[in-house]
């Protein structure tokens, strides 16, 4: 629960490096997908792997589409794959 609660900080700290008229969107983009997931067993690391995977590449994703410097996601790239 506390890596999950770390990435989606990390995430949110991400989007506000995005242009101003589309932080709302990704936010509650964010905040959607980490509330669907919620009721995840902990217990299943793997697949609790794959999403934080998921949540590092899609914010690569975000970030290149903005033209923001990949490096400002090291932090999460730590948390999620380190």
């Amino acid at each position: 629960m506390q890596k999950a609660l770390r990435v989606y900080g990390q995430v949110l700290r991400l989007v506000r490096r995005l242009p101003k008229d589309s932080r709302p969107y990704y936010a509650k983009y964010a905040r959607e997908n980490f509330v669907n997931y919620r009721d995840v067993e902990v217990s299943d690391s793997q697949f609790l792997d794959e999403l934080f995977l998921r949540a590092y590449n899609h914010s690569l994703w975000v970030l290149n589409k903005y033209s923001v410097d990949e490096s400002t996601a090291n932090k999460l790239k730590e948390i999620c794959c380190g």
